[in-house]
């Protein structure tokens, strides 16, 4: 904590987050994690998985998300995927770079906020990024240094690392990401989960992961997000497989289970957040909500009765929460509402509430305010 003294009054620096961990990150990449930080002191930014890229019943139309129909305004936070940066041809890769690349450069345009997770197809066998007992094999082992397969790692990191120089916005700067690798890995669901990787690979993997980008790659514009799924119920459980506070920047949760999927819960999952935000706050990290969501959202109230009541149970500081996507086909999988679905009336409480923020809502995320000539 630093504390200054100007005319009489103390003000105070250094809470929700110090800095990046890259200490070579972009002006904006700075100024972005340090507002997320303020903001949170009060509000907490709203966001959609593949908001803009397709949404209830449509796909690729400029400028437009479920979100904004309703509202009037894009969520403040978009999520993207890096799914398709390998695992397929080159050419589709390189379609898959193309689209992100895109719609991340749109989004800070805007003065919005992306981040971006990784469905990461598994690289040394097939079944995806799902583990799939007759087919994955426990990549993490094969990847990290030493392993088999570790160049061929190294390699897709490449392609990440030259897409992250690309994404520059209208004023010449790079967009900052907020990159979220190997979430929910306390499940058994994904290749990199718990079953399938020891503690020690993990931490490898993880620090190898931001190290390689940052420090070889020189990716100075992201900043790096650990989530695990809900699978905790203290600080000791949240951290098993933390890779250390000099590897991440912002601590998170994905939730759906404590959230009507499996139970209403609130207490427990406003429990857990708790958790995450108590440790990020002593860490000096940021720290988010960072996925969540009812499919189909049946319950007419639950932006506010549920999703509210959890954040506002405790004083937490919170930097987003992002709800899952709106699948374009299916006419259930969507977790955002659409005009004319049931729960669009409390939608519209919650976009009001002034505790949550929406893109219209963001002004000058990426710049550093001034007072008395000191950032």
């Amino acid at each position: 904590m630093t504390y200054l003294l100007v005319a009489g009054a103390f003000f105070l620096f250094g809470c929700a987050g110090t800095g990046p961990i890259d200490k070579k990150a972009t002006a904006e990449t700075k100024a972005l994690y340090k507002n997320m930080g303020r903001l949170s002191k009060k509000h907490t930014l709203f966001g959609h998985q593949h908001a803009t890229e397709y949404g209830h019943g449509w796909s690729v139309q400029k400028d437009r998300s479920d979100v904004k129909s309703v509202t009037g305004s894009h969520p403040a936070v978009i999520g993207v995927d890096f799914s398709g940066f390998s695992g397929r041809s080159p050419e589709a890769i390189q379609s898959a770079k193309e689209a992100v690349r895109q719609n991340v450069i749109d989004t800070y345009n805007r003065g919005g906020v992306t981040t971006a997770a990784w469905h990461f197809s598994n690289p040394v066998s097939r079944g995806g990024f799902y583990w799939v007992d007759s087919l994955s094999l426990p990549a993490v082992k094969y990847i990290i240094p030493g392993g088999e397969a570790h160049e061929q790692y190294k390699e897709i990191l490449r392609g990440i690392g030259e897409w992250a120089h690309s994404v520059k916005g209208a004023d010449g700067k790079l967009a900052p990401v907020i990159f979220r690798p190997f979430h929910e890995f306390d499940g058994g669901w994904f290749w990199w989960g718990k079953p399938h990787t020891s503690r020690e690979d993990f931490i490898s993997l993880w620090q190898f992961t931001v190290s390689y980008l940052r420090d070889s790659l020189e990716v100075h514009n992201f900043i790096y997000a650990f989530s695990p799924d809900n699978k905790f119920n203290s600080e000791a459980e949240f951290l098993e497989r933390y890779p250390g506070d000099k590897w991440v920047d912002m601590v998170g949760m994905d939730n759906y289970g404590d959230m009507g999927r499996d139970r209403y819960a609130i207490d427990t999952a406003a429990f857990k957040l708790k958790i995450v935000a108590d440790y990020a706050k002593k860490a000096n990290k940021l720290a988010a909500f960072t996925e969540t969501g009812l499919e189909s959202i049946p319950d007419p109230n639950w932006w506010t009765n549920t999703l509210l009541a959890t954040m506002k149970k405790h004083p937490m500081r919170l930097s987003y929460v992002l709800v899952w996507r709106n699948d374009t086909r299916s006419p259930t999988h969507y977790y955002a509402p659409f005009p004319g679905q049931v729960s669009v009336p409390n939608f519209m409480k919650f976009y009001h509430d002034p505790y949550t923020l929406f893109e219209k809502d963001l002004k000058n995320i990426y710049k550093r305010k001034k007072f008395l000539g000191i950032f």
